[in-house]
């Protein structure tokens, strides 16, 4: 592990892109967060409406972003819609967002363990969303789960008030 953390804050840190917390409101239309290349200055900035829980998933998105398209010249507002699985570098940051956030042994962990699969996404701490995209990561590796597909990509304009508990 290159950074030696998991902490997407420190990450963040390590590579130098500022990461900015401000206030957009906590209603379904509003920005949860988006990552902003300008004079080569990196910058995740973060809606502080939002529960740690969810702030945590956003800015592993916006890693996401800085990480594999920061090359793309991001100048303005990247995506206001986080989790649209259907533009290819929303889907990219999803999966990122999933990788980072979920390791490969506390969801097959999980797996062993039965639960259903709202079950394991609150006790991963995550949207079931997330974890579907990393049920399906799995699955491309060759693992065989049977879980369902309900990822959709606008499942982070819901209604984002309570924590992942």
């Amino acid at each position: 592990m290159k950074y030696q953390t998991t902490d997407p804050y420190d990450i963040c840190t390590s590579m130098d892109i500022q990461v900015i917390k401000r206030p957009m409101g906590a209603s379904t239309q509003s920005c949860k967060g988006f990552f902003l290349v300008s004079s080569r200055c990196k910058l995740i900035v973060i809606n502080s409406d939002l529960p740690e829980s969810i702030q945590r998933i956003i800015i592993a998105h916006e890693l996401g972003h800085a990480v594999l398209h920061s090359d793309s010249a991001i100048s303005a507002f990247h995506e206001f819609a986080m989790f649209d699985d259907t533009d290819r570098m929303e889907y990219e940051a999803n999966v990122f967002a999933a990788e980072f956030m979920l390791s490969d042994d506390e969801v097959m962990e999980s797996l062993e363990m039965q639960m259903d699969f709202f079950q394991m996404a609150r006790c991963l701490y995550v949207p079931p969303e997330l974890l579907d995209f990393k049920l399906r990561i799995l699955q491309r590796q060759g693992i065989k789960i049977n879980a369902p597909y309900i990822a959709h990509g606008d499942f982070l304009k819901r209604d984002l008030g309570q924590p992942l508990n």
